[in-house]
């Protein structure tokens, strides 16, 4: 008899796996220890108008889903109205079937706003015009909806240039779940274009106060800003890379290399390499000396239809998983970091998955023990944030690590309704360890792998942001 779709026992197979989610798992609070959220929408509590607007807004998951099945762009990023463009959503869904997104989405339906209806063509009026009804509602608000999701912590993702005014609001406000920013500083060391990059350093210097001329200067201006984050709060910075560079060079060489940059002019790749590693070992050593969480995404190939990049930018679904050889360079630069006692806790992610096994083992070469699970490979990112991507970096980082040190999910979203991810995640772990009870391969020792499983859920991710949440 086939179960029913999205029912409580869902992605549960056994009695085991059901008894650790729903005893165990489906009560522990949120940590959003990466995402996108927008903080200004945080900050001004905003109450969207319509369903599209917070669903399909800024989401290039659905755009790409779209986009496939025949979707000309109007209704995607271009100027079609809201209904119009929920309705070719609509329309796509039925298509999205064994893509994560046919799950997420019945998810959001059901957990926000108690909607058990199939989204597709003819359902899409019923649908849109009752959530965005409830849309209209006070529980609706952003700061309600994150209340309502249990979040107890979220971590934005902002520039160093940002004025991080909205984060100061929301601290005004008095409002109990901490939005904590972190440190991105991917602009600063993006050398690729001359004029961007001197676009970018002069935007950096009206942020810091600090006129820049030298390398000296720009340094100067980046702890700066890297200084005034931590008064706000912050404690975890973030990269997004294609690979870790860890090029040797001389401080010399770089000075000289700003210059160049600065006034102008292109740079060799080789310049543009010694440059990205000399900035990673600064912003690496400026993290190590306040404590923070540096996570490195890696493996991104971005940006690839470059008529799509000139008529709508980036972020807008253009990207895929890249090929970028990772080991040599990851072990050259956190071993150079451990060896000068300068290494800070750190999470890695992947997005080609033929690189898991090679991150499992690397975590393993730089924990000191000084911190449970201080290196960490984090969990399945983008593309792998699916069924598939977080079995297998389960199973990985089982087989070679420790699971239960593990600091679990995020949502890596810039949706509001994207917590359910959490839940998809907490399903998919209690079921791989309620199908190794059965099979017999773990003791039923309910209570202690309950434990494990609320330590990897909530608990674990407080202790390493040293969050003290309860």
């Amino acid at each position: 008899m086939a179960k029913q779709f999205l029912d409580e026992n869902f992605l549960l197979e056994t009695k085991t796996a059901q008894t650790l989610y729903h005893e165990y798992a489906k009560q522990m609070p949120i940590i959003d220890y990466h995402c996108h959220l927008p903080p200004d929408q945080i900050a001004n509590d905003k109450q969207f108008e319509n369903l599209t607007q917070i669903w399909l807004y800024g989401d290039h998951y659905k755009w790409r889903a779209m986009r496939t099945n025949g979707v000309d762009e109007a209704y995607c990023t271009g100027d079609k109205s809201d209904y119009e463009k929920f309705e070719k959503w609509a329309e796509t869904v039925p298509y999205t079937m064994r893509n994560p997104l046919y799950h997420w989405t019945h998810m959001e339906l059901q957990r926000y706003f108690d909607v058990h209806d199939i989204l597709d063509a003819s359902t899409a009026r019923k649908i849109y015009d009752e959530c965005t009804a409830k849309l209209q509602t006070p529980e609706y608000s952003v700061r309600n909806i994150l209340r309502k999701m249990n979040v107890k912590t979220v971590c934005t993702t902002d520039d160093p240039v940002d004025s991080l005014e909205h984060h100061q609001k929301v601290k005004d406000d008095g409002f109990e779940i901490p939005i904590i920013p972190a440190w991105r500083p991917d602009a600063a060391m993006n050398v690729a274009n001359a004029a961007n990059f001197v676009a970018y350093t002069k935007k950096l210097e009206a942020a810091s106060g600090v006129h820049i001329i030298f390398f000296k200067d720009f340094l100067d201006a980046l702890k700066k800003r890297h200084d005034f984050f931590a008064t706000m709060g912050c404690s975890v910075s973030d990269h997004g890379l294609e690979q870790i560079y860890a090029e040797d060079y001389t401080e010399h060489e770089i000075h000289g290399i700003f210059d160049k940059v600065y006034g102008g002019h292109e740079l060799s790749l080789e310049e543009q390499n010694k440059f990205r590693s000399a900035m990673l070992v600064y912003f690496a050593e400026w993290d190590h000396e306040k404590g923070w969480v540096q996570q490195f995404h890696l493996g991104a190939i971005r940006n690839n239809n470059l008529k799509a990049m000139r008529e709508l930018g980036p972020d807008t679904g253009w990207d895929s998983i890249g090929d970028f050889p990772q080991a040599r360079a990851i072990s050259k630069f956190l071993g150079g970091l451990i060896d000068r006692d300068k290494l800070t806790k750190t999470i890695l992610y992947n997005l080609n998955p033929a690189d898991n096994e090679l991150m499992a083992t690397m975590i393993g070469n730089f924990n000191d023990g000084s911190a449970p699970g201080k290196i960490q490979w984090g969990s399945g990112w983008w593309f792998l944030d699916q069924k598939d991507g977080m079995i297998r970096q389960m199973n990985a980082l089982s087989n070679m690590g420790l699971l239960s040190k593990f600091v679990g999910m995020l949502t890596d979203s810039r949706s509001f309704l994207s917590f359910p991810r959490h839940e998809y995640f907490r399903r998919i772990l209690c079921n791989l360890f309620g199908n190794d009870v059965e099979n017999g391969e773990l003791p039923a020792n309910i209570e202690w792998i309950g434990q494990v499983i609320q330590d990897i859920c909530f608990n674990n991710a407080n202790k390493y942001f040293n969050l003290q949440l309860k």
